[in-house]
């Protein structure tokens, strides 16, 4: 009898040992594919230290017990926990890509062609083409705004493990500060961000006559079902109706996307339908991608898809050294893969605020925003296209004209139309384990606004 139990007891222990070894290995691609995909872009587009990131973003869960190694002669980072390992590997223009099921020799003989340079010095013209920022008052209390600045980078008033933060009121930057080990040089990741950058390169192709986002997509496998219906516009408000899981814990749908396939949009588009199309919101980084694979597919080479962000987006709104990354297949991710400063973004937002004109020139077609800015019907007032809105009241504190990129991590970008006000916060704050305050924040900051109470 005792050798029965003994046995049947062995026999538990190993099938829940044979089932968690199953479940690891499922892991693996994420746990090594997260760190190696981040450090790469983190050493070799933002140049930061390794041993920073591993301590400050990488330090959570599995992440903190994997091995990176960096090789500085042909720009790659291999991450190994375990038996698993991935490789991540840099290229200029496309930014870093995480090796799956992909040759890494024909990945590297991919070239961006030398296209469209910026021609121009920033550091030697005006703001905000350029560097030089004008000393202009704005109507602002700059001494309460200081306060509100060191209250956020050093004082930690707000919660949260702030990198940059930047504030433009009335087109002129009035605030701008950086943690120790990061500069105004300073690429940062946009993760969810890159979304409504994916929205301008969108409404520039439709102003260039490339693209209807009201047309139903192009896309094969969707011809002969439900999904046939699904436009541009559906996926760019979150309303496709496709399954889609974005948890960013373990093996959900955005995970598996991002480190565990080559072909990010044909992970996505694959997905079933879970509603008829246009009847429910559901936010999904599949979507985003979906839309950057159909855009490349306007084009007849991909040397112009790739060229055309760059020239038409980048270039034009004095963000020439932004990235946006490529996964394997050489679809650019336009989920959550753009790298820029933080003036970048800034001037990102200001683009939006000034309906689409940059320095004198019409970059977003007339209308463009006010379409990118209206709820998607579904969205309880929350969500637009590829932008999430205030009209919810998310932010009490603020206006509800508000509108806002919003990226993992605590990666913000806040436009303010009503108050002519722009505000970036870039950095590593996990939530809702590290709660950031940006309500306050935000309310704190609007306070700093003089306005004329005899008007």
């Amino acid at each position: 009898m005792k050798k029965r139990v003994l046995y049947a007891t062995a026999l538990a222990f190993l099938s829940v040992l044979i089932w968690g070894a199953f479940y690891i290995n499922t892991l693996l691609p994420i746990i090594t594919g997260y760190p190696a995909k981040y450090l790469c872009s983190a050493v070799f587009i933002s140049h930061r230290k390794p041993a920073e990131v591993e301590a400050a973003d990488l330090h959570f869960s599995f992440i903190r017990y994997v091995s990176n190694d960096i090789n500085y002669l042909d720009k790659s980072v291999t991450s190994r926990f375990l038996w698993g390992k991935s490789k991540a590997i840099y290229r200029d223009g496309f930014g870093s890509t995480l090796l799956r099921r992909t040759n890494e020799a024909a990945l590297k003989r991919r070239t961006i062609p030398p296209t469209a340079g910026a021609g121009y010095n920033q550091d030697t013209i005006a703001w905000p083409l350029g560097n030089l920022i004008p000393d202009t008052s704005t109507g602002l209390d700059k001494d309460a705004l200081a306060t509100v600045t060191r209250n956020l980078m050093i004082h930690n008033s707000y919660r949260g493990n702030v990198y940059a933060f930047m504030v433009v009121h009335n087109g002129i930057p009035v605030a701008e500060a950086y943690k120790a080990g990061f500069s105004t040089k300073t690429r940062f990741l946009s993760w969810s961000m890159a979304k409504s950058f994916t929205n301008a390169i969108a409404g520039i192709m439709v102003k260039d006559g490339m693209v209807d986002i009201h047309q139903k997509a192009d896309i094969p496998a969707w011809k002969n079902d439900s999904r046939s219906g699904i436009t541009i516009n559906d996926l760019m408000q979150m309303q496709s109706g496709l399954q889609w899981n974005e948890d960013y814990g373990n093996r959900s749908d955005v995970t598996l996307m991002l480190y565990n396939n080559d072909d990010f949009a044909g992970f996505a588009f694959n997905k079933p339908l879970d509603f008829p199309v246009g009847s429910h919101w559901c936010y999904s980084s599949g979507s985003a991608n979906i839309v950057s694979f159909l855009l490349r597919k306007k084009f007849r080479g991909d040397a112009a898809y790739w060229a055309y962000a760059p020239a038409r987006l980048f270039n034009k709104t004095g963000m020439p050294d932004a990235i946006l990354e490529s996964d394997p297949s050489g679809t650019q991710v336009g989920s959550s893969y753009i790298y820029a400063t933080a003036r970048d973004y800034a001037r990102f937002g200001l683009l939006y605020l000034q309906d689409g004109m940059f320095n004198g020139e019409r970059i977003l077609p007339e209308g463009w925003v006010g379409y990118s800015t209206t709820p998607a019907i579904h969205s309880k007032g929350n969500y637009g296209a590829f932008f999430w809105l205030n009209k919810g009241n998310s932010y009490p504190a603020v206006p509800g004209d508000m509108y806002f990129c919003n990226g993992h991590d605590g990666q913000l970008l806040f436009i303010i139309p009503s108050e002519k006000l722009i505000v970036v916060v870039l950095g590593y704050s996990p939530r809702p384990k590290n709660e950031v305050n940006f309500n306050q924040l935000l309310n704190d900051i609007l306070a700093t606004i003089k306005h004329d109470k005899t008007q």
